[in-house]
């Protein structure tokens, strides 16, 4: 347990780098005098830059002991960060925002390597403990980085993020065993694998349609959340975005809980719960739209009811994708995270068109919409895998 609770704080640190930068968008906007929508890009392209790091380096987990690998990782992340807080303009940025993201994926690599340490009956337990990290590094890097933002201005966050980096990557070269590789394939077979195993794994499917249509939403709403703090409505800076995430740090309570119940109860009951959950959000941070205290009451209600239903429907999938090959168990987490942050990128793109067209009730719709979609998939009947001639 005091290794995974220091790999749960890692995680927090590399997720963290995803994340502080939707509630520094509107003081790099001031800073570089651009528009918000402009700022607003640094996110879609760090989380662009994430997507794809999940696809070009999560599969080397499965090949390049874990101890090179995360500490070679974290050490060119703290690089892209230290690029951040030079960039001139808003080009540097988001190139640097996108070498971040590309670089910040160690969480993917830590979540499987962990599943193979323990037993099965306590993986979603386990599980639960590493996300609640990486959602306590998600939601006071957004806390931290709006408030330094506000203070000090916008690259002081990518500073600090930059030495956090550096610190636990020393500390894991320390404490981290050494592993052997778990498949000797090339690099390009390992990238192609990703895309049989979606074709080949019903239950690996259902996962990445639940997690990608709920992070849609989730990035929609947290894109779109801070042009509503800091527009006319409220009349808010950074910092107040910042607050609104600390209010979720509940959230982090919960996923060991539901880790727990996913042991007991199997993850499709634990998913059904989280869909309707996120459902439900969507009127409630629609108050949020009516100003005031009963507006920001609505978003605090609502955030944290979609805060807790998404990270708890992570958990049940990836306990799902985590029992269905054990020596494929990073190829089967970038097939999953992959199309999760396609989700979220896209869902960050369409809440920036959505609020600029439609304003925030345009966003809660659009969270209600995409989870729909999810819901409406749990109803198609369940397919057997089909397997190959050679297994």
């Amino acid at each position: 347990m005091p290794l995974i609770l220091l790999l749960a704080l890692v995680c927090g640190v590399a997720v963290g780098n995803v994340y502080f930068p939707q509630a520094v968008s509107p003081s790099i906007a001031t800073g570089l005098n651009i528009a918000p929508e402009a700022a607003a890009q640094v996110v879609t392209a760090t989380q662009f830059g994430y997507t794809t790091g999940i696809v070009l380096l999560v599969p080397l987990g499965d090949r390049v002991p874990y101890r090179r690998l995360i500490v070679g990782l974290l050490m060119l992340t703290a690089l892209g960060l230290l690029a951040a807080a030079g960039a001139p303009g808003l080009e540097a940025l988001l190139f640097a925002g996108m070498l971040v993201g590309l670089t910040t994926v160690v969480a993917q690599i830590i979540g499987p390597m962990v599943a193979g340490l323990v037993d099965e009956d306590r993986r979603g337990m386990v599980g639960g403990t590493l996300l609640a990290g990486s959602v306590g590094g998600m939601l006071l890097s957004r806390t931290l980085g709006g408030a330094l933002a506000e203070w000090l201005g916008w690259r002081a966050p990518y500073l600090m993020a930059a030495a956090l980096v550096v610190i636990v990557a020393l500390l894991l070269l320390r404490v981290l065993p050494a592993t052997a590789p778990l498949s000797a394939q090339r690099y390009a077979s390992l990238l192609i694998e990703p895309l049989r195993l979606l074709g080949s794994e019903p239950e690996l499917r259902r996962s990445c349609l639940y997690q990608s249509a709920v992070f849609a939403g989730f990035s929609a709403v947290w894109t779109g959340v801070a042009l509503l703090l800091t527009g006319p409505l409220y009349d808010l800076d950074a910092t107040a975005v910042g607050m609104l995430a600390l209010v979720n740090a509940a959230t982090m309570m919960c996923t060991p809980i539901a880790g727990r119940q996913v042991d007991r109860h199997g993850p499709d009951a634990v998913n059904l719960i989280c869909l309707i959950g996120v459902i439900a959000s969507a009127p409630v941070l629609a108050i949020g739209g009516l100003g005031g205290t009963l507006g920001l009451a609505g978003l605090v209600l609502g955030s944290l009811l979609l805060d807790i239903a998404m990270q708890s429907g992570m958990v049940a999938n990836q306990v799902r994708i985590y029992g269905l090959d054990p020596k494929a168990r990073s190829r089967l987490n970038t097939a999953y995270m992959a199309c999760m942050y396609v989700g979220g990128s896209v869902g960050s793109w369409l809440g920036i068109r959505a609020y600029g067209q439609a304003g925030w009730p345009g966003v809660c719709v659009l969270v209600a919409l995409v989870t729909a979609l999810a819901l409406g998939g749990m109803a198609v009947p369940r397919t057997t895998r089909s397997r190959s001639p050679a297994e």
